[in-house]
């Protein structure tokens, strides 16, 4: 079909950006809804006896199309939100999350799969399709196809509602973050701060008509206050503003953690697992919430003597500096401090050296060099900013592999971090290869006058994961739109992402493009020694910070979301504190009018032939006030301080609460002992080595979910992973004496 009526149900390659409006996106997306539960339908009674192509193939098709055909509406609420365009975006969410939940719930549909898999043909699958086969089995049973339909349709209840809430949550981060703005009068609360970043917030004071300059909660405000304000007050206030964002007022996303947990906590028991930790990850290379625990934990006791070196450090230079108690908004102030006595290095003094544009031009001769893939530019109409780039990437026979948008810079309307999306996945087909679609978003610093947007050496890095993302989803070439690209296990994905970071510390890599913006005189190899050598400063601080998420992500799901879950429905004594001795997955149901019913979390009641769930208001705000204690206390332990603990960010931890890293968040190390192990044979064979470079490609980055993960590192490596690669890049060699922290953070 191409419906010019509607931009959102146009088969264009190129997505008509330039032309959807907020009043194509529920008809549109109704549309399509529509036209694949007609496509499902017919699938399912289908007389015809089953095939690989009019059933899982044909499932496939229906599948992608319709991702195809929703994909750009939400990527537009992500960086280009409007009222209007959040408001018919979530009119038609459930919508959207009722067709995805009901799939796999289709008893026709699952008895179509199931006498497929029964045939002769199927039996006789290989490879990918054998997989996908095994694997779209796998899925219907853990969605649910086997439930009794009163369970079938509670799940889908709760699927509903979740995709609401976590939708609510990332609205709420995105509004209290656009909110914000502080007004500064006195250009010398800003003594230290980087003049570009003075500049900045000099222009957003004179936008909006007022004196001095203005604060705001984009990272790329935050960040220079942190890192290099002298103002020891003023940095209290950012730091605090940015993370305690959603605590409070008309943004509070407390209650819904706790919504959100206790949804998560019943999914998982209707669906018959011990949890939502070994529901997420039963597909995944972790397996269990246990396993991926264990992980964390040895990771943890491995890193702690360095992050005690680190945090001691910490103190001593604080000290040093005159502070009083080291507290969370002097981290980064002091880390930087100490970074620039010990190796006469910020990132200030890099910036001039890395050039987005340069950058990107050094990043693509890497890419082509290494994998023999070629990027070209091309202007383009169909954008949804002026900022927007489109370009293309070509395999070394010519083939056009598939093409992506770039999104660099913050604006109000678009939501914080760096990512990348998929939009149209591709692939071999009949008559060819069908090209993929995707895009790059950042919040990296604007261009500042006449010059061009500068980078630090993290934002470097961040452009380089992110094309690795997106290079694992343009090189793929899997038939199979639901195996190809980065539709993989979470702890897998990040390998190649992570894997290209290593690229922006090597000397080779970076003459391509390290070059002063202004003279053009290439990195000085001093700087080049101070850079790499500061490399593993405060690694056991960074890599501790990764591991507390990874396990207060854990113990959420894990041990916290089954008490949650458990109260739900139970009477709470006046006496009881929120969240003590609670029952676990077996909630006890109170009796219509019984005593205590009016302290329930949660009641069912019907209406228009529908169940509606109500929340009591009050079991949630005490619920809340536990969760926020259950998280402090468990951070504390990877905490100097008791008020670093207190200052978690979770009510703004979209990785977590809509961002699709829930019970998964350990995945980021996990990739990353993949990532340092597969770089040691680049770095032994050449980092610019094509014969390596496209051995990688046909092992890892064109498979997918071809095969087992573990079975392509091992054809890449020939082994199975080693974390020592990881723990000696991070980390380097143990510290001499260790130290210990006492209870409250200090040496003893």
């Amino acid at each position: 079909m191409n419906d010019t009526r509607n931009p959102l149900l146009a088969d264009d390659f190129r997505i008509p950006f330039d032309r959807i409006r907020a009043e194509h996106v529920a008809p549109g997306i109704r549309t399509a809804l529509a036209e694949a539960q007609a496509g499902v339908d017919a699938l399912a009674g289908d007389d015809a006896p089953p095939t690989w192509e009019n059933t899982p193939a044909r499932l496939d098709e229906i599948t992608e199309t319709l991702t195809r055909r929703t994909a750009p509406a939400g990527h537009l609420v992500a960086v280009a939100e409007t009222p209007a365009l959040r408001d018919a975006y979530n009119e038609v969410l459930p919508e959207m999350t009722a067709f995805w939940s009901r799939l796999p719930l289709h008893t026709a549909l699952w008895r179509r799969i199931r006498a497929y898999a029964a045939t002769s043909e199927a039996r006789a699958l290989t490879g990918a399709r054998g997989r996908h086969l095994e694997r779209t089995l796998d899925e219907f049973r853990r969605a649910g196809a086997d439930l009794p339909p009163d369970r079938k349709k509670r799940l889908e209840e709760v699927k509903v509602e979740l995709a609401t809430l976590e939708q609510r949550f990332s609205e709420n981060v995105l509004d209290a973050t656009a909110e914000y703005a502080l007004p500064v009068l006195g250009e010398g609360r800003l003594a230290g701060v980087p003049d570009a970043a003075r500049r900045r917030a000099r222009g957003r004071a004179q936008e909006k008509g007022l004196d001095g300059w203005l604060l705001t909660l984009d990272y790329p405000s935050v960040e220079p206050i942190l890192k290099y304000c002298d103002d020891r007050e003023l940095r209290r206030e950012i730091h605090a503003a940015y993370a305690t964002r959603c605590r409070e007022g008309a943004h509070d996303n407390r209650t819904l953690i706790v919504r959100i947990l206790a949804l998560r906590d019943e999914l998982a028991s209707i669906l018959g697992f011990d949890g939502f930790p070994d529901y997420r990850l039963a597909d995944r290379m972790a397996r269990t919430g246990a396993r991926a625990g264990a992980f964390e934990q040895d990771l943890a006791q491995r890193t702690r003597p360095y992050w005690t070196r680190d945090v001691a450090e910490l103190r001593r230079h604080a000290s040093a500096l005159g502070i009083d108690g080291l507290e969370p908004w002097d981290a980064a102030y002091v880390m930087e401090k100490l970074r620039r006595a010990r190796f006469d290095l910020d990132d200030e003094m890099l910036r001039p050296y890395f050039p987005l544009d340069r950058v990107l031009d050094g990043l693509f001769q890497i890419v082509e060099r290494t994998f023999g893939f070629t990027v070209r530019p091309r202007p383009i109409d169909e954008v949804w900013h002026p900022d927007v780039g489109y370009y293309e990437i070509f395999d070394e026979d010519g083939t056009l592999l598939g093409a992506f948008y770039t999104d660099w810079f913050p604006r109000k309307e678009k939501r914080q971090g760096a990512w990348m999306n998929n939009f149209i996945t591709g692939g071999p087909r009949a008559d060819g290869f069908a090209p993929h679609l995707g895009v790059i978003c950042a919040n990296f610093t604007p261009p500042d006058g006449d010059a061009p947007a500068l980078l630090t050496h993290r934002e470097v890095e961040t452009t380089f994961h992110e094309f690795g993302h997106l290079l694992h989803h343009c090189a793929s070439k899997v038939e199979i739109a639901s195996r190809a690209g980065i539709n993989v296990a979470w702890d897998w994905v990040e390998l190649p992402s992570q894997l290209m970071e290593n690229w922006t510390w090597e000397r080779e890599a970076l003459d391509l493009f390290a070059r002063h913006h202004r003279t053009g005189e290439p990195l000085p190899d001093d700087m080049f020694r101070r850079l790499h050598a500061a490399r593993r400063f405060m690694g056991g601080w960074a890599q501790m910070r990764q591991i507390s998420f990874g396990t207060v992500d854990l113990a959420l799901h894990e041990e916290l979301a089954p008490k949650l879950r458990g109260s739900v429905q139970t009477a709470l004594p006046p006496d009881r504190e929120p969240g003590e001795g609670l029952p676990g997955n077996r909630p006890t149901e109170l009796k219509e009018g019984g005593e205590g019913a009016r302290a329930v979390g949660r009641q069912e009641r019907s209406q228009g032939g529908r169940k509606v769930t109500e929340w009591n208001e009050a079991w949630l705000v005490r619920e809340s006030e536990h969760v926020m204690r259950f998280a402090r206390d468990r951070f504390l332990e990877f905490s100097p301080s008791p008020r670093f603990a207190e200052l978690h960010g979770l009510t703004s931890f979209t990785h977590l609460f809509s961002g699709g890293y829930a019970a998964g968040y350990y995945s980021y190390l996990w990739s990353e002992v993949l990532d340092a192990d597969v770089f040691t044979r680049f770095r032994s064979e050449g980092i610019f080595n094509r014969e390596t470079g496209r051995a990688y490609v046909a092992a890892i980055l064109s498979r997918g979910d071809s095969a087992d993960p573990v079975e392509l590192f091992r054809e890449f490596m020939g082994r199975d992973p080693d974390s020592a690669a990881l723990l000696e890049r991070n980390l380097g060699s143990a510290p001499d004496a260790p130290e210990t922290l006492d209870g409250n953070g200090g040496t003893t």
